[in-house]
């Protein structure tokens, strides 16, 4: 079998399989241990699979069409309210608080057992309105609102963000494919990467998903962050995979 009809081989058997296994493929393309792991190598390499100790996964494209705030707010709410349980968890008295915007990260204030000693800083507009309900002190960054994720975006944005310090930074994604942490939008990437970059802790909060899931702007690296929340019953090689990048906590 010739290399090309190799490869073609293999990206169709992890796109109709979703995770395969090299033993698996060496049983099904009769080829050596090395040669499959070669193989698996280049297609990572040229973005057709993730690579994972002892095999591949399929990448999830997101949908041609970025959904809106409202229709992301009915995706997988089981799933998003105990990842962002486990991160109200992580909040302590008397801190300074960057929460971006994203479906999941409006969840927190409810699980946020004591808000009156902490500062909130956001520039999403459903997440100020969320924590409006209690006595926390609120900081809502303004600049060019994004009717479509809720949030505020741009040079604006910037300018109030980068002269501001936090205890930690929660910030979601569309996407995670490696190191590589995805949003739909340039600025709404540029404001993430700044609270995060402006924190002491840096925290990605995301249900299970959001894995092997690619988008328009990469905004930041999982390896520049502490922390990836997300749930309990992910896929065994994609969490061996992931904690390659960073420390994970499963809710």
């Amino acid at each position: 079998m010739l290399k090309k009809e190799r490869l073609l081989k293999i990206t169709a058997i992890v796109e109709q399989q979703e995770i395969v296994t090299v033993n698996e493929l060496i049983k099904l393309l009769g080829v050596s241990d090395m040669t499959i792991r070669r193989d698996l190598d280049e297609l990572a390499k040229s973005g057709k699979l993730v690579r994972l100790h002892g095999g591949a996964q399929r990448i999830t494209r997101i949908e041609e069409h970025e959904l809106s705030r409202i229709q992301k707010r009915e995706l997988h709410l089981a799933e998003k309210e105990a990842v962002a349980k486990a991160a109200a968890k992580l909040i302590k008295p008397n801190e300074t608080l960057y929460i971006g915007a994203g479906t999941t990260l409006e969840l927190i204030v409810s699980y946020v057992e004591d808000p009156s000693t902490l500062r909130v800083v956001t520039n999403s507009l459903p997440v100020f309105e969320a924590w409006q309900k209690t006595p926390a002190e609120l900081i809502l960054v303004g600049g060019h609102y994004r009717q479509r994720s809720g949030e505020f975006i741009g040079s604006l944005t910037v300018k109030m963000l980068e002269d501001l310090k936090f205890s930690k930074a929660f910030v979601g994604v569309n996407g995670v494919k490696n190191e590589s942490m995805m949003a739909a939008n340039a600025e709404e990437g540029q404001a993430e990467a700044l609270g995060l970059n402006n924190a002491k802790e840096k925290i990605v909060v995301m249900d299970k998903y959001k894995f092997n899931r690619d988008d328009f702007y990469r905004f930041y690296s999982l390896y520049n962050v502490d922390l990836l929340i997300t749930n309990q019953d992910l896929a065994k090689d994609t969490l061996e995979h992931y904690e390659r990048y960073t420390k994970i906590i499963q809710a």
